[in-house]
């Protein structure tokens, strides 16, 4: 084995351990909530699996920007999809064994839903691991790949939907979102809407956080509200009929409290949609 072959086998190792941890970090809010432990138990299998085949193209994208190691081809970002996959359900299924959530009198069923249904957002905080415990090493060396992706209309988009989606697996499962949905008028629903969209505004271009976005010299200010915040409100409304569905919190509602459903849980999804763009 050569030298070259032993310095990439270890940055893989590395990009492994940091995947766990993310993994771990990323997971732990949701592999300690009681009402997901319950969704995996009785949610419709058909979602589920729906659930877990839409996040793998969603890992592949992910891995091609923020892979354990930098991708070249689409058949290494799958392969790291694969493995954060890999990653999710074994730290789902430990957690969830250690926590005694999982145990061996429980049928089949409720063991592969539950660590199935955990495994989706653990996977995706193993890509987004490595991402943010990457060392300064890593960052020089991709400075160029992560400029390119930068400037990628679609990329951006994509990149506030996977974080419009993982907020919204932690908070859509929850009982409150329902509540909160009941005790809204219309005006505190428009006034949410305006609030959700200058937070995400705010967020990416007035806060000056690391990463802030600038606008060109030349370009009117109303440019990057219609350009980016906008679609981005819509994208994440998407994400948040989805997860809503999904969850079957969508189920016997009128269209209405659907959509007094979806603008409650879009406040957190343009809130994590924002700041997957600074931080990714």
């Amino acid at each position: 084995m050569t030298a070259d072959n032993q310095s990439e086998t270890t940055r893989f190792a590395i990009g492994l351990l940091r995947g766990a941890a993310g993994a771990l970090i990323f997971g732990i809010p949701m592999l300690m909530t009681m009402e997901l432990w319950f969704l995996g138990f009785y949610m419709p299998r058909e979602r589920l699996l729906l659930l877990l085949v839409v996040n793998f193209p969603v890992l592949v994208l992910l891995a091609r920007r923020i892979g354990f190691e930098h991708t070249f081809t689409w058949s290494e970002a799958a392969r790291d999809a694969i493995v954060a996959y890999a990653l999710g359900i074994l730290t789902s299924a430990v957690i969830l064994t250690l926590l005694g959530i999982v145990m061996e009198d429980q049928p089949l069923r409720e063991w592969v839903g539950k660590i199935a249904l955990q495994a989706v957002p653990a996977s995706i905080g193993a890509l987004l691991g490595r991402s943010q415990l990457g060392g300064q090493q890593d960052d020089d060396e991709e400075q160029e790949p992560a400029e390119e992706a930068s400037t990628s209309y679609s990329g951006e988009l994509f990149m506030m939907a996977v974080g419009a989606l993982f907020l919204n697996l932690n908070i859509a499962p929850t009982e409150e979102i329902i509540a909160i949905s009941y005790k809204m008028t219309h005006w505190h629903s428009m006034a949410t809407i305006v609030i959700s969209i200058l937070l995400m505004h705010a967020f990416v271009y007035a806060a000056q956080f690391r990463g802030t976005h600038t606008l060109a010299g030349n370009a009117p200010a109303w440019h990057a509200l219609v350009r980016f915040t906008l679609p981005g409100y819509i994208v994440t409304s998407l994400i948040s009929v989805y997860v809503l569905w999904t969850f079957g919190r969508l189920d016997d509602t009128s269209l209405t409290q659907a959509m007094m459903s979806m603008i409650v849980l879009n406040f957190p999804g343009a809130v994590g949609a924002a700041s997957a763009r600074l931080v990714l």
